[in-house]
């Protein structure tokens, strides 16, 4: 599962290239912007923060596992992204301009917005009715009919939405110790909540 939304991740440095050319033109835009921030913070006596036009994405080395992260750096560099840096701990950083970020963070939503639908109106998963979750993708609720939910493997379902939600999280720069995605299943019929788990917790229990 974890692959399968680093995939997602590859596809979507496709869409850096695609823009990075765009970006150079509004970076002399920016630039005079810039400028004008600097005259008018510097008299008001404020420090400009010299990262102001980059943001810095740090993925967990949890989410890299049996891939080779030195050609994933490398992937990333030839897509447009010039500071990708491996981390000792097996993470990866990669500091994008604040365009490229824009672009990134809109197409992972799109991504995980088709995945739902993909989830609810497909025949995989018969008995999710519905998916409904909050802007930042840290919680979903899955309606579902609970008898057939309750006899089949559709559980499975919750686990690519945690994965999503937590990609989501950390490309937005969500500290890897605070990413967490709540999934409640919830009785189409009653409107009752018949389970919640809390992800990566589940999955940490599962390992130990």
């Amino acid at each position: 599962m974890e692959k399968m939304f680093l995939v997602m991740f590859l596809s979507i440095l496709f869409v850096l290239q695609a823009c990075s050319a765009g970006d150079d033109a509004d970076k002399e835009v920016v630039k005079d912007k810039e400028e004008d921030n600097k005259t008018e913070e510097t008299g008001g006596a404020l420090e400009v923060d010299k990262g102001l036009l980059n943001v810095e994405v740090t993925i967990p080395s949890s989410f890299m596992e049996g891939e080779d992260i030195d050609q994933v750096v490398a992937d990333a560099k030839e897509s447009g992204i010039k500071n990708a840096t491996k981390n000792e701990d097996g993470s990866v950083t990669y500091k994008v301009s604040k365009v490229q970020h824009k672009e990134m963070m809109k197409e992972m939503k799109t991504n995980v917005s088709t995945y739902i639908e993909e989830l609810v109106s497909g025949d995989d998963f018969a008995s999710i009715k519905d998916i409904e979750h909050n802007g930042s993708f840290s919680e979903f609720t899955v309606v579902v009919d609970k008898e057939a939910f309750e006899g089949s493997m559709d559980g499975f379902a919750t686990l690519g939405l945690a994965m999503s939600g937590m990609y989501y999280q950390a490309f937005n720069g969500t500290n890897a110790e605070k990413l967490k995605v709540t999934v409640n299943t919830k009785d189409a019929d009653t409107g009752e909540i018949i389970g919640t788990a809390i992800y990566p917790d589940v999955l940490n229990e599962m390992e130990d």
